[in-house]
């Protein structure tokens, strides 16, 4: 269980870290989308390990961080997309993996 905590914090690093090291000039890093899978696959692992071993989950907390990683996964496959292509990345889809991802981090440490 801890594996699964150190790589789902781990991979929120590695979507917010980018942003903020490109937060002047937006675009979506390979590594933001690689925190982005890793977000959601690991997201569901404690939830499946989780739900084995407690009764007491919090499961509108669990669907609404669910939502918003899949709203990150999403836009960090569109804006990775266009800038392995080239493409301008929208600075809205750029600032929407980042920003997401930050209230996603606020949601699962502020909400109890």
């Amino acid at each position: 269980m801890n594996i699964l905590v150190f790589l789902h914090v781990l991979g929120a690093a590695a979507i917010v870290g980018g942003w903020f090291a490109f937060f002047k000039k937006p675009t979506v890093l390979p590594i933001q989308l690689w925190g982005a899978i890793a977000q959601l696959v690991t997201g569901l692992a404690l939830v499946g390990v989780a739900g084995a071993t407690h009764t007491d989950l919090n499961y509108v907390k669990i669907t609404v961080k669910l939502v918003i990683a899949i709203v990150v996964l999403v836009a960090a496959i569109l804006g990775y997309r266009k800038a392995k292509a080239g493409q301008v990345v929208p600075t809205g889809l750029a600032h929407a993996v980042g920003g997401m991802a930050l209230i996603n981090i606020g949601v699962a440490t502020i909400w109890q």
